[in-house]
């Protein structure tokens, strides 16, 4: 069997954010954000990922599918493992070959990461990938992160078995797109802070970081976003936030606090958070248009929402923001860990495409 770095095969597809001089001098490709993985069209008879892992308390979890269809869906080992995708096909036949990291970046876990290291494979060609129409980032929470999508309804466990990223809405979306898409997400995280009213807990703050839900030089560098270029930036935040409300004060390390309210002040510094953080998205990608996606789990911070995004459009003068409702999560379209299950990804991942569809034609 032939082996080769991710970087020295022909026409393969990374997908999710990284430093490709970084990745590309150690010769393995990181996985950090969920959904993050690889594409490519082969014609041989056998394939095999080499793949590097660590963690200390959340295992990393793939999913591979061939031709669109699920084969492997599997935790991944400490150290070296070797995953065959396939052996035996009849040779000469193009098999398009998908690999997703199933589960996000935990930054309650320092040792938590994966990479892909070598491609193996016996005969065959690695043919093109056939062009996408778009690029689509995805950023939000555990709804984006696919928490809940894998796993009985009845399950209440936090643990990676019931992240599903290949599952959610951002890549259903994605598929309906034909596009190219990547997430940045963290469960129970939010605009302001974390469902717990961990202020440390927002997404803003890590944004323009590679990875910085995850440790590492190359995952703190900063993000080059000159070198992938989304048409537009879709948001699935304030599902947390809503909670906070009615969550405790945090009490951090030295003895301060902090907690979101529902009082007309706090609503308000909930709304100015939202708006600031479009203006940010907006600075780091100055031609894609700006989507806030919101209700798979309720509409609680929907007014304030839709007042940061016309008060954005009309502090900047930009007219490429959009509000958009999402079909609400429901008794049967609930999966584990009362969140949305597959159903309900199902049903906002159409409403999302049609949408943009609408805007980037």
């Amino acid at each position: 069997m032939q082996t080769a770095s991710v970087f020295d095969i022909p026409h393969l597809r990374p997908s999710g954010r990284f430093h490709p001089e970084s990745a590309s001098r150690a010769g393995v490709l990181p996985l950090f954000w969920a959904a993050s993985g690889l594409e490519l069209t082969y014609t041989g008879q056998e394939l095999h990922l080499i793949l590097e892992a660590d963690f200390e308390q959340c295992e990393p979890w793939i999913a591979v599918e061939l031709d669109g269809a699920p084969v492997i869906r599997m935790p991944v080992s400490r150290g070296i493992s070797e995953v065959c995708v396939f052996r035996g096909a009849l040779p000469g036949t193009p098999r398009t070959v998908q690999m997703f990291k199933e589960t996000q970046p935990v930054a309650d876990d320092p040792r938590h990461r994966l990479a892909v290291c070598e491609i193996g494979w016996e005969g065959g060609e690695f043919l093109p990938l056939p062009r996408r129409d778009w690029r689509l980032e995805f950023v939000g929470d555990s709804l984006t992160s696919g928490e809940g999508v894998a796993g009985a309804r009845a399950e209440e466990s936090w643990m990676p078995a019931v992240f599903s990223a290949s599952r959610t809405w951002a890549r259903l979306t994605s598929d309906l797109m034909n596009a190219s898409f990547r997430t940045i997400s963290q469960s129970g995280w939010g605009v302001r802070s974390g469902w717990d009213n961990d202020p440390r807990h927002n997404l803003p703050e890590l944004y323009e970081r590679v990875c910085g839900a995850a440790v590492g030089e190359a995952a703190q560098e900063r993000n080059d976003f000159s070198a992938w270029k989304p048409d537009a930036v879709i948001i699935n935040l304030g599902t947390n936030d809503a909670n906070a409300l009615s969550s405790p004060a945090w009490t951090g390390p030295n003895g301060e606090q902090f907690r979101q309210t529902g009082t007309p002040e706090g609503l308000r510094q909930f709304e100015d958070a939202a708006v600031l953080f479009l203006k940010q998205l907006r600075r780091c990608n100055p031609d894609a248009k700006l989507v806030w996606a919101y209700g798979m789990c309720g509409g609680r911070l929907r007014p304030q929402l839709e007042n940061a995004v016309e008060r954005f459009r009309r502090e900047t003068g930009g007219q490429d923001a959009y509000y958009l409702p999402l079909p609400e999560n429901t008794a049967e379209t609930m999966g584990s860990r009362q969140h949305p299950g597959v159903l309900c990804h199902q049903a906002a991942a159409e409403v999302t495409a049609n949408f943009l569809k609408d805007i980037l034609s």
